[in-house]
């Protein structure tokens, strides 16, 4: 039977937590460390299904990669080590996985083979077939409508070179697929980005004493001889703790710690926005490891308190578009939420980015929220949500998306009666371990049930 979630209005959250690491973080360690020289340990290293697909992948390569606890153990075997894989490569519901890993792939000598589930066989993925080609990769998939290809993928071997590439949508994963093909390209591969985009893969090059350069939005690397395995220490994602911090700020009577967040600029969107919406937040314990800076956020009567504000200091709509959508896309079904808790409209624009998530997230957001009573319209590349709104239970879809599960969830803590979300077991592909965590910060415990 599939899974499913049940939720009443909680009286409160108070507490202290620790998060899972940051997902993308974890995909780009695995990689690197597979592709280095050497021994690496990668410490806070995310055991969901996305990032344990990657490993999957590179164990069908000849990687060898164990697990203790929250550590993964990787021998690298250099950037010419991988092997033939025996069978296809499956990389589960992950789109991180199957675009990142076909830029490596790109240059391998030998031929290879890569899907994921339904929901990733609906993927677009002329986006990174096109710049790859062009740098001389072989790719074919399954051809859909408007020129579209879709996997199954096959990548065939080839020689590749070096292009100077105008991104066409700003897109990390486009961006790093052709950077970890550039490891393989003859001459200088450059990416012109469109406006900066998460800079994971950026920073962990660097950290691996791979050389890249950026002017501005252009950002250059040549083919590097191979480089040594690292000791990588992996931030909470911020996408996770996105949930925590918006059910503090919605939920009464809340005041929750979360420890060691990753903050890098490119994934800060989210603070910012919660802070023009009027959010007291504040961080603490900053501090840059492994390339990556970190820091304590801190939310809830705590910051009231400390900073003298009125208690009853609400939280007003914005206008969210432009430059920061690319950094805050992940965030915007879990804003959409607060949104309805603000006072007067909240916009949502430039995000069609969303339609071609693991759901349609700009349909899915609308049409769960609006059963929950939100006052929230769709538009084409976004929604308006337009609060105060008096939330109430309702019976949710997922639609197999996690983002969509998790915010819903978060509402349904505010909501009227109870709530009940179908099919979370996607959840476990990017937070394991989410119902633990409000479990553990709710103080009327029989609220949250699966």
């Amino acid at each position: 039977m599939p899974k499913q979630l049940k939720i009443s209005p909680v009286q409160g959250l108070q507490g202290e937590i620790s998060l899972p690491g940051d997902k993308s973080i974890s995909h780009r360690a695995i990689m690197l460390s597979s592709l280095a020289k050497g021994e690496n340990i990668i410490h806070n290293f995310l055991q969901s299904e996305d990032c344990i697909a990657t490993a999957n992948c590179f164990r069908e390569m000849g990687i060898q990669i164990k697990f203790d606890g929250d550590k993964a153990f990787v021998v690298g075997k250099g950037l010419r080590g991988l092997s033939r894989p025996s069978k296809m490569l499956e990389v589960g519901n992950s789109g991180t996985t199957i675009r990142l890993l076909s830029g490596i792939l790109a240059g391998q000598k030998f031929e290879s083979q890569i899907t994921g589930d339904s929901s990733i066989q609906k993927r677009p993925m002329k986006r990174i077939i096109e710049p790859l080609t062009l740098m001389g990769a072989k790719i074919t998939g399954k051809k859909g409508t408007k020129d579209e290809t879709f996997p199954p993928l096959i990548i065939n071997t080839a020689n590749l070179k070096g292009l100077e590439y105008n991104l066409k949508v700003a897109s990390a994963q486009v961006k790093s697929a052709i950077l970890l093909a550039g490891l393989y390209a003859n001459g200088q591969t450059t990416v012109i980005e469109p406006v900066q985009t998460r800079d994971h893969t950026e920073r962990m090059f660097g950290f691996f004493g791979i050389n890249l350069t950026r002017f501005n939005r252009e950002l250059s690397i040549e083919a590097p001889n191979d480089f040594a395995g690292r000791e990588i220490f992996v931030p909470g994602d911020i996408s996770s703790a996105a949930y925590f911090i918006v059910a503090a700020l919605i939920v009464q009577n809340s005041n929750i710690t979360i420890k060691n967040i990753g903050t890098n600029p490119t994934r800060t969107g989210l603070l910012q926005a919660l802070k023009k919406m009027g959010a007291q937040i504040e961080l603490a314990d900053e501090e840059v490891l492994s390339g990556e800076p970190r820091a304590t956020i801190k939310v809830g009567k705590q910051i009231v308190a400390a900073q003298n504000l009125a208690p009853s200091a609400s939280l007003i709509g914005i206008d969210i578009s432009g430059e920061i959508i690319p950094n805050i896309l992940d965030e915007i079904p879990i804003l959409a939420v607060l949104a309805t808790q603000a006072e007067g409209p909240t916009v949502i624009k430039d995000a069609g980015e969303l339609r071609v998530k693991e759901s349609d997230r700009i349909k899915t957001t609308v049409s769960e929220l609006k059963k929950m009573g939100a006052d929230i319209e769709e538009r084409e590349d976004g929604m308006v949500i337009h609060g105060p709104t008096k939330l109430k239970g309702a019976k949710i879809q997922s639609y197999g998306d996690h983002r969509i599960a998790m915010s819903t969830a978060i509402a349904g803590l505010i909501a009227e009666g109870e709530t009940i979300i179908e099919d979370t077991a996607c959840i476990e592909t990017s937070f394991p371990g989410f119902e633990a965590q409000i479990q553990q910060l709710i103080t009327n415990k029989t609220s949250f049930n699966s």
